[in-house]
């Protein structure tokens, strides 16, 4: 069982930047994927980025070279930071782990309870 805590989120004007943190229990997070995930009212969740153990990245269209994802497994903790935030970003932000590598939600199996996320127009 892996339990998982976000961190970060908050309010930002247009263009701004903010970096969100996500820290997990337990000493076998390094073997697990992790993925960034968020969901705006009245939307279905989606995929923002993922991070697989061996730090491998992958980003969302939406996001790409906006947003970086890392990690540091002494700490446990993945991190999302995102810049030139647009009004659109503005959503409850969730990180995830699994074992399989994978986009969809259904595929982790460990959530956060999320940290709200609110750009400016």
């Amino acid at each position: 069982q892996v339990q998982l805590v976000e961190f970060g989120g908050g309010l930002v004007q247009a263009g701004g930047s903010l970096r969100l943190s996500c820290t997990a229990s337990g000493r076998t997070f390094s073997s697990y994927h992790v993925g960034w995930f968020r969901q705006a009212p009245g939307k279905e969740r989606e995929f923002v980025a993922r991070i697989s153990w061996s730090d491998t990245t992958s980003y969302a269209d939406s996001v790409k070279g906006r947003f970086t994802i890392s990690r540091i497994n002494a700490q446990n903790t993945v991190y999302l930071y995102m810049a030139s935030l647009k009004p659109e970003d503005t959503a409850v932000y969730y990180c995830a782990a699994g074992r399989t590598l994978a986009t969809a939600p259904s595929e982790y199996n460990y959530w956060g309870q999320g940290t709200q996320v609110t750009v400016s127009s």
